[in-house]
């Protein structure tokens, strides 16, 4: 069981400081500005930066204060020759037959390198402003249906379905996507494993402790056994990785001591009204406070003072690092999502510190290679 590395696209914004909620215009009436805007030379440096020193693929977010996924990953397909684009993509804001025929053709232009991330939805503010009333679980129900319509749709022949949320008559492709791109799904609550179970390639969780994670993935691997299947298990984290450990946390005090108490107070208000049951774990693992924020070794939930979703970072020598991720790798985690500020900068660091630690260790797959699928058939 290889460990596959992915790196993230700062489609928000990018700085030497956390860039968080408080950023967003809705915020707040003077949003600080980030240092480096989310242009596209810009993002074609991190994305060649990445496939460079050696990265699976790159992670895109989604959502009101980020450039459109699909566009811009598009765009960057002439830029790179190899790395994958991890596209974020909303089943409440796209039709599942029109979703398929986005990622088949995206699949043909960039001769595989699609990954798909469905993002089912947390902050039920950015949920109706695309007009998503459903409640937590019914928007987990709804992808669920949505990924079987979607898989329905790749198949090669006309399918139909008749579900609570959709009904459709023929949905297909004029060519079905080969090779079928890898989904992604992520959730902590009882619905999101089940839908990871039951129709994803990859579930992600956020960084937690490993000892809260392990009870998670032996869940998530029971409920896909009970399904015929085998769903790979995903890590979302920052990292802030030194030749030294002492170099290490005072980057992350640097960053603490930049965050503006204000802005931190907004986003953990912000923070304290979400329906996910991820955000919840990540806003109770520092509790909005500055203190203790190492939550076990090497795991430091500062990122989460001021940013949404993944909240913590794993902070040390390269040496600690790698064994950290050591650590989930024999927890059953076959992928890393890493992000850390600037990405530019910290892709270099983790990609020539960490990188050839894991591969000396025999951690890493010999090349890039999506995740094997294991679909249930669609049940017609």
């Amino acid at each position: 069981m290889a460990l596959h590395p992915h790196w993230y696209l700062p489609t928000s914004g990018d700085g030497r400081d956390v860039v968080g909620w408080a950023h967003s215009r809705i915020a707040t009436a003077a949003p600080r500005p980030t240092d480096r805007a989310p242009g596209i030379d810009y993002l074609a440096d991190v994305a060649r930066a990445a496939e460079r020193l050696g990265f699976e693929s790159l992670l895109t977010p989604a959502g009101t204060w980020c450039e459109d996924p699909w566009i811009t990953t598009a765009a960057l397909l002439r830029e790179t020759r190899r790395i994958g684009f991890v596209v974020a993509l909303r089943p409440d804001a796209v039709t599942p037959t029109l979703a398929a025929q986005m990622a088949a053709t995206f699949q043909r232009v960039s001769t595989g390198r699609l990954r798909l991330n469905v993002v089912t939805g947390s902050d039920d503010e950015e949920q109706h402003r695309f007009g998503d009333w459903l409640d937590h679980d019914a928007r987990y129900a709804r992808t669920a249906e949505w990924l079987r319509v979607l898989r329905g749709a790749w198949s090669g022949e006309p399918f139909d379905y008749e579900g609570a949320h959709y009904r459709v008559r023929g949905a297909t492709v004029a060519e079905a996507p080969d090779p079928v791109p890898p989904v992604f799904l992520g959730g902590s609550s009882g619905p999101a494993l089940e839908a990871a179970a039951a129709f994803a390639d990859v579930h992600l969780s956020w960084g937690e402790p490993p000892g809260d994670l392990a009870p998670r993935l032996a869940r998530l691997r029971e409920l896909a056994r009970r399904q015929g299947r085998r769903v790979a298990a995903g890590v979302r984290v920052h990292v802030i990785t030194r030749d030294t450990a002492a170099e290490a946390w005072a980057q992350a005090d640097r960053l603490l001591a930049a965050m503006d108490p204000a802005a931190v107070a907004l986003a953990q208000a912000r923070a304290a009204r979400t329906s996910s049951e991820g955000q919840r774990r990540m806003t109770a693992l520092h509790g909005g406070s500055r203190e203790g924020l190492e939550v076990s070794p090497n795991l430091w939930a500062g990122f989460g003072l001021l940013r949404r979703h993944a909240g913590t970072a794993l902070v040390g020598s390269h040496q600690q690092v790698a064994e950290r991720l050591a650590e989930y790798h024999a927890l059953g985690v076959e992928h890393v999502l890493l992000s850390g500020q600037p990405h530019l900068e910290e892709a270099h660091w983790f990609g020539e510190g960490v990188l050839p630690l894991l591969r000396r260790d025999g951690l890493l797959a010999d090349g890039p290679a999506a995740h094997p699928l294991h679909f249930v058939p669609v049940p017609r």
